[in-house]
């Protein structure tokens, strides 16, 4: 992908970073990783000696300060992987730890952060129940305050790393119906009570994705993250940093699916001639080129790459394929495309 204007040389450098990272650890092992339905624990290790769980936070915690460009750049190089599954759960503490370390107690940060950043914990976000993701002020899971404990009870759905997290940021209502009675507790994965159980997706294979049961779970009132009552407007912060991780992602999705798609055209022969030779295959290189750099196609791309793969595109193993069936999450993962445009409108004061 050619720089931005906004992109400074560290940017860059960290992009080469996280290239030679991707080619070195991931982009080898994504196929059999995906049909396993994991991948090593050991990666999040080696993912945190490179430098890269760290980014985005405080370093007196072992994080690495960064703007939001930095982050562009992440997701846009670990989606060249074509893994969805690998940079969802392989960085699922970019949107479970960031409500600690914004709004957390300075002994829960401490607690907490420096074992994840160090990728000898895992860090997940619980927001989405089964009856309902995206309506965060309505959701039912319930935390009651007895003594110096809450007790939980509730579900939640969807919940990525949901199985194999060490901590889970859970939003609960502590108060009365609507926003103004969510809160957040950090949740460990071996308190009594608290189960979990695996679900089976379309894509994603190798993310854990789980369901999560709380009864009558007891959580230290010290694991509060933030005040009571206050988590809306934390989770709300934090999804805004998870959407535009999601449309970056997109982007370098798209430009997996090209690069695959140019090389087998340079190389497959229809008529005597390279698929590049032909004129229309060439066009639709082009736009499929244009639609990366407008950064609105993932799914088009993709379509277009595993046509001109044609059978080589369909069975199991290329970026493409992957990415292909994969494409659909990145409408509904960070809030579905309907409740965004909701959201447009109001911050455009058409409502």
């Amino acid at each position: 992908m050619k720089a931005h204007p906004a992109l400074t040389e560290e940017h860059e450098a960290f992009r080469d970073t996280m290239r030679r990272f991707v080619q070195r650890e991931i982009a080898p092992h994504a196929t059999a990783w995906d049909e396993a339905e994991e991948f090593p624990r050991e990666l999040y290790r080696k993912a945190a000696a490179a430098g890269l769980l760290r980014v985005g936070f405080p370093e007196e915690y072992g994080g690495t300060p960064a703007d939001l460009f930095m982050h562009v750049v992440l997701s846009e190089e670990i989606a060249l992987a074509g893994s969805g599954g690998v940079h969802a759960s392989l960085f699922s503490h970019q949107i479970g730890s960031p409500p600690i370390a914004a709004a957390g107690s300075e002994e829960l940060k401490k607690r907490v952060l420096p074992g994840v950043l160090a990728g000898e914990k895992i860090s997940a976000l619980a927001i989405t129940e089964p009856s309902g993701g995206s309506d965060v002020a309505n959701l039912k899971t319930s935390a009651r305050r007895e003594g110096g404990d809450y007790v939980v009870e509730g579900e939640k759905t969807f919940i990525t790393s949901g199985m194999r997290a060490d901590y889970y940021t859970v939003a609960v209502r502590t108060g009365g119906p609507g926003a103004g009675g969510v809160s957040l507790l950090l949740i460990e994965r071996e308190r009594p009570g608290f189960t979990r159980a695996p679900l089976k997706k379309m894509g994603w294979w190798c993310s854990d994705t789980a369901a999560l049961h709380f009864d009558k779970v007891r959580v230290p009132a010290v694991n509060l993250i933030g005040e009571e009552n206050a988590g809306f407007r934390i989770v709300m912060r934090n999804f805004n940093a998870e959407r535009l991780g999601m449309a970056a992602a997109a982007a370098g999705f798209a430009q997996a699916c090209l690069e695959d798609a140019v090389a087998w055209a340079q190389e497959r022969k229809t008529f005597g001639k390279r698929l590049v030779q032909h004129q229309a295959l060439r066009h639709k290189l082009v736009d499929m080129q244009m639609r990366i750099h407008a950064a609105r196609a993932m799914q088009y791309c993709a379509d277009e790459a595993v046509q001109i793969l044609g059978g080589a595109g369909y069975v199991r193993g290329t970026r493409a394929e992957r990415v292909y069936r994969e494409a659909k999450v990145m409408t509904i993962g960070g809030g579905a495309e309907e409740i965004m445009k909701e959201l447009a409108a109001k911050q455009l004061g058409w409502q």
